[in-house]
């Protein structure tokens, strides 16, 4: 694979395809264009007001909302919102394949790469894959069989590539290309996901999704159908090193996938027992028209919670910069803190600490602030090119040094 000028690489796909030179999709590497910025500003005429503490960190949105379908998807991690819109945009041909991912048969938490022509094989893209994937592959096959109109489902640096590789070059300049953007932060690189997930997980070998939610726990849904939930703050300290997940997610300024036409995720949804709340950002005419083919089948609700969380996120951020800055510190196996007191103190934030869109804003200055000092103290020389302008403005409100 041709370097990017650099070791960051997220695996995105794009160098893989063969039908055009890969030295042309290395020039679309966000790793070597930067987070937004002149990307952003093409695709919304601006970049995002520096004024607007809501759209500073979580990017340029005509509307934000939360829902659930209605009748969740069977199978899903949620209630199946991504997936039955792609569903519908190919039953209303909106477009004719979608470019995703289905589970490896090898591996439940693996991904392959699918354009996937059907319902049934839309179906069974649903469900996360947290680990490294390269989505953009199947571009090539919707290119060799000529498609005019596809949908891609992807994290922020398959949206990045993909928008700066259509304008750039021909090969998929003529395609009308939908995009469902998914949050993401703290994927895994697939040689590290099973260590990782032992070192987390009871059960590894029945665990069927994980996610990190908004109750300061880790839900591991088993295969019997029991939720394992295993507090943050008492998992092994090996844990805490930035040097187990990938260097490209570590350097990641777009956790809300910005460049998408709609963002679906979880972040900003409060989390009600027994419910299955989504969060909705959307940002261009193109998902605005994804949305509406889920009009009737959508249970809406406004956002929730209070958006001040400035002494959470000061409490986390002595920590960071002292993990991010120590590169060669030894960790221990022994966990933070015994699990009761894990479980206990979780118990305390889901009271007082923040909630729904709180969470977001806690969740995106938490991962913004980690990023910048890992990439300060380990790719300094990629500061400039990297880092977009309104991150040093969030640095900034938190006194923290640029």
């Amino acid at each position: 694979m041709p370097s990017t000028g650099n070791k960051l690489c997220s695996s995105c796909g794009l160098c893989s395809v063969r039908e055009w030179p890969a030295e042309k999709s290395v020039l679309s590497c966000v790793f070597r264009n930067g987070w937004l910025g002149e990307r952003e500003k093409k695709l919304f005429g601006r970049e995002r007001s520096l004024d607007d503490p809501f759209e500073m960190r979580f990017g340029i949105t005509t509307e934000r909302f939360t829902a659930q379908l209605k009748k969740p998807l069977e199978g899903s991690q949620w209630s199946g919102i991504i997936t039955r819109m792609a569903v519908r945009a190919f039953e209303e041909n909106i477009v004719e394949g979608v470019v995703s991912l289905r589970r490896s048969p090898d591996e439940h938490f693996f991904s392959i790469p699918v354009l996937a022509d059907n319902r049934d094989e839309i179906y069974r893209t649903r469900g996360n894959k947290p680990v490294l994937s390269p989505v953009l592959r199947s571009l090539e096959t919707a290119w060799q069989r000529g498609m005019k109109k596809i949908l891609v489902i992807g994290a922020a640096c398959h949206m990045h590539a993909l928008r700066d590789f259509q304008e750039r070059f021909d090969y998929l300049r003529e395609m009308e290309i939908f995009t469902i953007g998914i949050p993401c932060v703290d994927n895994v690189a697939r040689a590290n996901w099973r260590w990782i997930l032992e070192r987390m997980s009871r059960s590894p070998e029945t665990a069927r999704y994980m996610e990190f939610m908004q109750d300061f726990l880790i839900h591991i849904g088993h295969a019997d159908g029991s939720v394992e939930k295993v507090p943050f703050f008492s998992l092994p300290q090996e844990l805490g090193n930035p040097g187990i997940f990938p260097e490209s997610c570590m350097s990641c300024f777009d956790y809300l996938n910005s460049l998408s036409d709609i963002t679906i995720g979880y972040l900003g949804a409060e989390l009600i027992e027994g419910e299955k709340m989504q969060w909705v950002l959307v940002r261009t005419p193109k998902g605005k028209m994804l949305i509406e083919l889920l009009k009737e089948e959508l249970a809406r609700c406004p956002e929730t919670g209070e958006w001040e969380c400035r002494k959470f996120v000061l409490k986390a951020s002595k920590g960071i910069m002292e993990n991010m800055q120590a590169i060669d510190r030894e960790y221990s196996k022994k966990r933070k803190i015994p699990v009761w007191l894990g479980q206990l103190m979780a118990a305390m934030l889901r009271l007082s600490g923040p909630k729904g869109i709180g969470f977001a804003h806690y969740s995106v200055d938490y991962h913004l602030i980690r990023h910048y000092y890992y990439v300060k103290f380990r790719f300094p020389d990629m500061l400039e090119t990297l880092v977009p302008r309104h991150v040093p403005e969030i640095l900034s409100e938190y006194g923290l040094p640029i």
